[in-house]
C-alpha cells in the first residue's frame, strides 16, 4: 500500500509545477529592467527546459534498470 502511494504521489507530482525565478546572476543582470520583460522569462523557461531533461533520463534509465532486475527476480 505505501508502494502504490509513492508512485501515485510521484505521478501527480509531474502535473504541478511552481513558477520560479531560475536565472543564474549573469542572465539576470543582461535581462534586468523592465523593458526586458518578455525576454527574461523566455530566459528562464529555456533554463527550466533544459533542467528537466537531465532529470527524465535519468528516471527512464532507473525505470529501465527496475524493470530488468524485477524480470531477474522472477526467473
Amino acid at each position: 500500500m505505501k508502494k502504490r502511494i509513492t508512485i501515485l504521489f510521484f505521478i501527480l507530482s509531474l502535473f504541478f509545477s511552481l513558477n520560479v525565478g531560475a536565472q543564474c546572476a549573469m542572465c539576470r543582470a543582461a535581462l534586468g529592467g523592465k523593458e526586458n520583460n518578455v525576454q527574461a522569462q523566455a530566459v528562464n523557461d529555456g533554463i527550466v527546459y533544459l533542467m528537466a531533461i537531465p532529470y527524465i533520463l535519468v528516471a527512464g534509465i532507473g525505470y529501465g534498470v527496475y524493470r530488468i532486475r524485477k524480470n531477474k527476480k522472477l526467473d
